[in-house]
């Protein structure tokens, strides 16, 4: 038989109150390298909070959360050098172009202390996304899909081992869709790991956690 690998991120008994109402109760995860988590739901049934307390944006009122089987911090350096997170909103400076962004994000996360690397890497997250004919065109000026797709090209500017993501083919078509499924494949294929908040299942298969209104 072939061993089962350890999960790296794991979650036992995650539950999340707001303003007196239940958002999450009994949540339990566990993902390990290669592994994906689409966590399915409709609006309001605590998709984007998950993602949140899985990054530390947000605290659980109770259960446990373990990176490498120790309690996760999200201030631990490790674990933010290991976290590529992606929202609703896609991280972009709409006043820049998007290689200006891309380039102001590498800088930012300390990829590539050298200039020609970072330009590689730029050039290689344009491509990752098919941005090239619209790499020097101001972010405002593009559609809401493109919009998305630079924000998408950020995960291709350095690997990291966790991608937790919002939505993230919102606004796509159905070249750009397949284009992120690549994305995704190469980047699981790689050993990374995924949690992805999506209200309709995409079909990159793994794993499918089902949230639902609680109480309701």
């Amino acid at each position: 038989m072939t061993p089962v690998a350890a999960p790296v991120l794991s979650a036992s008994g995650l539950a999340v109150s707001r303003a007196g109402r239940t958002v999450l109760q009994g949540i339990d995860l566990g993902l390990a390298p290669g592994g994906l988590l689409q966590v399915l739901g409709a609006n309001g049934s605590g998709k984007t909070t998950l993602l949140r307390v899985l990054c530390g944006l947000a605290s659980a009122d109770a259960g446990t959360l373990h990176w490498h089987g120790r309690p996760l911090r999200a201030a631990d350096p490790e674990f933010q050098q290991a976290l590529a997170y992606l929202g609703h909103a896609n991280g972009i400076d709409i006043d820049l172009t998007p290689a200006e962004n891309l380039r102001f994000a590498a800088r930012l996360a300390g990829h590539h202390a050298d200039a020609g690397q970072r330009a590689d890497s730029v050039a290689r997250a344009l491509a990752v996304q098919a941005l090239e004919r619209v790499a020097q065109v101001p972010v405002r000026t593009l559609s809401q899909g493109q919009r998305r797709r630079v924000g998408l090209a950020r995960l291709a500017l350095a690997p990291r081992a966790l991608w937790l993501l919002d939505e993230p083919v919102t606004a796509l078509d159905a070249d750009s869709c397949a284009r992120f499924q690549r994305q995704l494949d190469a980047h699981l294929s790689a050993g990374g790991m995924a949690v992805i908040a999506t209200h309709q299942l995409l079909p990159a298969g793994g794993a499918v956690l089902r949230l639902g209104r609680p109480g309701a």
